[in-house]
């Protein structure tokens, strides 16, 4: 017969497996210092916004009308610009921002 007292023993038996468990592995898991910066979990608005303060920051991009869109990490650039060097240089830029893993490049030049 079971008694009232079998599910709090139960309830401590499985907390102390679970600890002595978590304590076997000998590892604490890595904190967002320790993570190589593609393996942080960078937020799409985050990774935007990282991208998008970079081409405005850059000298020869600044004034140019570049839409930033993220999705999974993977960024999209859309505008109209006046040469390849500028779409070139979008493309350096938006590779150096913090967070990024793809870059789709649908730049195109002023007719």
């Amino acid at each position: 017969m079971k008694t009232s007292t079998d599910r709090p023993l139960f309830a401590l038996a499985l907390a102390g497996l679970l600890v002595m468990a978590l304590a076997a592995c000998g590892k604490t898991p890595p904190g967002p210092a320790q993570m190589p910066q593609d393996a942080a979990n960078t937020s799409d608005v985050d990774v935007t916004t990282n991208v998008q303060t970079a081409l405005l920051r850059d000298d020869q991009l600044k004034g140019l009308t570049i839409t930033v869109v993220t999705l999974k990490g993977d960024v999209r650039l859309t505008g109209v610009v006046d040469s390849q060097s500028q779409i070139d240089r979008a493309l350096v830029v938006a590779r150096a921002a913090d967070g990024m893993h793809t870059i789709h490049d649908e730049l195109t030049l002023k007719k």
